[in-house]
């Protein structure tokens, strides 16, 4: 068991540190997201900077790099929660700081919706929800991120009998992703922050040139 526990627990760091839109970044625009937008090789950046099939196609990917360890630990260890949540952590951290990037990841906000899409789904499904309408009113990827990351936790909380370990994990990682965002917050305050078109229509400007 313990040989078990092990290897899925270092299968789901290297796969949540797999830096998926650096890669189609490079791979379709032969760039290094980083050094463009907001410098996040995140699903959002790379939607401005690449392209809306690439962000899509990035949050889909990292989405997968949560939810599949979740599934393989609850597979393989049905009678012990603590790995599936355990493997769900390490997933988002490995996002945030991988290692395939010398630490430097994104936010962790689509790998933690596949995570919690695995162990939460009706509590994750209002969260989208609450994120698409926030990006709706007011166009920033950020604020949606960031309403997603208080109202997951507040439901899990109150809709459905979900293990108190899993309650704690959802409001420690929605703090923790929040925290990542505090470059956006800043730019907010500042109304500084792009909106979520405005790479696009940039981009789209330069390809007309």
């Amino acid at each position: 068991m313990m040989i078990t526990i092990t290897l899925l627990v270092l299968f789901s760091y290297f796969l949540g540190s797999v830096p998926t839109g650096y890669l189609i970044a490079k791979r379709v625009m032969h760039i290094d997201i980083r050094e463009h937008g907001s410098g996040n090789p995140g699903a959002a950046n790379v939607y401005r900077i690449v392209g809306k099939w690439a962000g899509v196609s990035t949050f889909l990917i990292d989405a997968l790099k949560g939810f599949i360890p979740v599934c393989l630990a609850r597979y393989f260890c049905p009678d012990s929660y603590w790995v599936a949540i355990a493997c769900g952590v390490i997933a988002i951290l490995g996002h945030m700081w991988t290692i395939y990037l010398k630490f430097r990841g994104g936010k962790g906000v689509a790998t933690s919706a596949g995570v919690f899409a695995a162990l939460l789904p009706i509590p994750t499904a209002i969260a989208f929800a609450s994120f698409v309408l926030c990006v709706a009113l007011w166009g920033r990827i950020s604020i949606g991120s960031i309403c997603a990351c208080i109202v997951l936790p507040t439901c899990s909380y109150f809709i459905g009998q979900h293990p108190m370990a899993v309650n704690l994990m959802v409001t420690a990682i929605g703090a923790l992703v929040i925290y990542k965002h505090i470059p956006n917050i800043k730019r907010l305050l500042e109304q500084r922050e792009l909106k979520f078109e405005d790479g696009a229509k940039k981009r789209k400007n330069h390809e007309n040139k």
